[in-house]
């Protein structure tokens, strides 16, 4: 096939490799990807380093961690709450002293305005039965001659109240100002919520507890074999009962009281029969049975999701 047959642009439909194709170089629509083997954890790796466990634990939910990684985990959660209880707490004090200085505020207003009450008040009392008739000559002269010139005198205090009226409206609807200090906006300061004292599985999300924490102890394939060439081999670790090699392929299970891994074929067919521990020997319940958290294989979806998805933005018409 010539150059130009492979990459023939004269066809009159849009293919599916075009558009994808142009969408990768777009930068635009929703992008999905399929995970490959090496973009997943091993089933032995912490959930938070990524790393193959030196001191493994295991959560309830059946999620693999380090020790050390696990713990500062909780302390470093343990130690943002403490913060933020702080903060709250200092919210709440500075809200009740507000409240003090409002409550204080408006006392001081009711008492200034008994007093001003009181001293407008007249302590000389009137006569009912006296008449003050030079008081009432000059309005009646006046009013007369308003009425014989023609004239109605018009009062001109509700031209003034509306003119102030206007002021003010024209004053609440003016913009905040960035050079004026009195009009200059203010951000007020974000309220702080009442902070929750649980610390939460980062994987789960459910509550997590110290003692909740289950040791695991892995079976190695070759006890004579180093950490360091452990590591690098593909098959590490062995079931503690029947010998299988464990990789992600495998579910696997932990065993609460000794700590021990073996596979789930090996739990359905033999453990559940006696509920025995094999390797201590103690009774056995169905939450001593922690199921391990595994990653995929690359080739199908073994408890994880394999694809992954970037939203970004979408062109519309």
């Amino acid at each position: 096939m010539t150059r130009h047959g492979k990459n023939c642009t004269a066809g009159a439909v849009y293919t599916y490799h075009e558009k994808k194709k142009d969408t990768a170089v777009s930068g635009y629509g929703t992008q999905s990807i399929r995970l490959g083997k090496d973009a997943i954890k091993d089933f032995d790796c912490c959930s938070l380093s990524l790393q193959p466990c030196k001191d493994p634990v295991v959560t309830p939910d059946g999620f693999l961690f380090e020790r050390e990684a696990i713990l500062e985990y909780i302390l470093h959660q343990k130690n943002e709450i403490a913060k933020k209880t702080r903060a709250y707490e200092k919210q709440l004090k500075a809200e009740g002293e507000e409240l003090k200085t409002l409550s204080r505020a408006a006392k001081e207003s009711r008492v200034q305005n008994f007093l001003k009450k009181e001293g407008s008040i007249v302590t000389k009392p009137l006569n009912p039965f006296k008449t003050d008739s030079s008081s009432s000559g000059p309005s009646c002269s006046s009013s007369s001659s308003a009425g014989s010139s023609g004239y109605s005198s018009t009062p001109s205090t509700p031209s003034s109240s509306s003119s102030d009226g206007g002021s003010s409206e024209l004053k609440d609807k003016q913009l905040p100002s960035f050079w004026i200090p009195s009009l200059t906006p203010e951000a007020k300061p974000s309220a702080v919520k009442k902070p929750v004292k649980t610390v939460f599985c980062p994987m789960s999300g459910r509550p997590l507890r110290l003692k909740d924490l289950t040791p695991v102890r892995f079976t190695r394939l070759d006890p004579s074999l180093s950490r360091v060439s452990l590591i690098t081999r593909q098959d590490r670790y062995v079931c503690a009962v029947t010998r299988d090699v464990l990789g992600n392929a495998v579910p696997c299970a932990v065993l609460r009281p000794s700590g021990a891994v073996v596979t789930l074929e090996c739990v359905e067919k033999l453990i559940r029969k006696d509920m025995l521990d094999p390797v201590s020997g103690a009774k056995l319940r169905d939450s001593d049975i922690i199921v391990l958290q595994r990653g995929g294989t690359g080739f199908a979806g073994s408890g994880v999701e394999l694809k992954a998805k970037e939203s970004r933005p979408v062109m519309q018409v």
